[in-house]
């Protein structure tokens, strides 16, 4: 195992595959000549050339849809987004081509592509730069949506991302750049669609995923000195979900807190809520918490986005609140 920051095992994930696979390109606004925004294709131009490492104009719908177009000629496509704030731009060849060319072409063409890039909120971004796209892309049948929160995990869903053969979403964040984490220095993927259980706990369960896993870690922290142990299953793979690992965990602890950087109308702890109640009622000793951000864009002032974004405390409160402790 080798320590690295999350930016270069993504780096690594993509400079791996292209090495196995002469049809994987990188596209994107700065990846190229700056190495990336984030510097996460550092050294990728001078090891694969600009045919294949490729700096594109401030145009995310246009290089979205070269990239779409280019994988019914073959090619297999990394296509990078400086941030999905400005997939926005680029979302009708991302919903209405890729996810659905397999489908109207009647499997002719499948869709090999990866989007990636970060999500929701970085600090003091404000309220167009702060947006978390999990949810939206997850509601359309035909992609797949990849959040992972470490090194590891980035790195081995990432390259199996892009060995897939359906359109990926691959969501990240400016904020997890630089968070290190052990990687293996061998060949190694992760299968898409499998959650992974973080922290073994008997009395609650916590589902989250992406960077704000670590406010389940710190509460769960504070919680244990209290004699609360949580049980933490990150998601990894918002589409395909894993449920059964939901299940089999709220199964044993008979609680559920769901935690979620999104906002609190139709996300994913939505999702989750309404399959846990229909299939496993009878195991829920309390009804089910979930965490959101406020029901508001997100503010630039870092005191109203500390009240906006959830806390360590918010968790602690909703873990206690489902163990009728408050």
């Amino acid at each position: 195992m080798k320590t690295i920051q999350f930016r270069e095992a993504i780096c690594q994930a993509m400079s791996e595959e292209m090495r196995r696979d002469e049809t994987i390109y990188l596209m994107g606004e700065e990846v190229a000549e700056y190495n990336g925004a984030y510097k996460a294709s550092k050294g990728m131009l001078d090891e694969f050339g600009e045919k294949r490492v490729i700096d594109t104009p401030i145009s995310e719908l246009g290089f979205a849809g070269i990239g779409v177009g280019s994988t019914m000629t073959g090619n297999r496509p990394i296509i990078e987004f400086m941030t999905f704030n400005f997939a926005l731009v680029g979302i009708d060849q991302i919903i209405n081509n890729a996810a659905k060319i397999r489908q109207m072409s009647g499997g002719q063409f499948p869709c090999p592509i990866v989007f990636r890039g970060p999500t929701a909120s970085a600090g003091q971004l404000a309220a167009t730069h702060s947006q978390a796209f999990e949810s939206w892309y997850a509601n359309c049948p035909g992609l797949k949506v990849i959040v992972p929160s470490n090194p590891y995990d980035a790195k081995g869903l990432l390259k199996s991302a892009i060995r897939d053969d359906d359109p990926v979403i691959f969501m990240e964040s400016e904020q997890m750049y630089g968070d290190k984490g052990e990687v293996p220095e061998g060949e190694y993927t992760l299968p898409i669609g499998v959650a992974d259980i973080k922290r073994k706990g008997k009395d609650v369960t916590i589902v989250s995923f992406g960077k704000i896993i670590k406010v389940a870690f710190d509460a769960a922290e504070t919680l244990s000195k209290e004699g609360i142990e949580c049980e933490i299953i990150d998601l990894r793979t918002i589409r395909p979900m894993d449920y059964q690992s939901i299940f089999n965990s709220v199964k044993n602890t008979n609680r559920l807190v769901i935690l979620e950087e999104s906002w609190p109308f139709g996300n994913i702890s939505t999702e989750i809520t309404y399959q846990v109640q229909n299939q496993i009622f009878d195991f829920l000793d309390a009804p089910i918490e979930k965490i959101n951000t406020a029901d508001t864009p997100a503010p630039y002032s870092p005191v109203l986005l500390d009240e906006w974004f959830p806390s360590s405390l918010d968790v602690i409160k909703a873990v206690k609140k489902v163990m009728y402790m408050n």
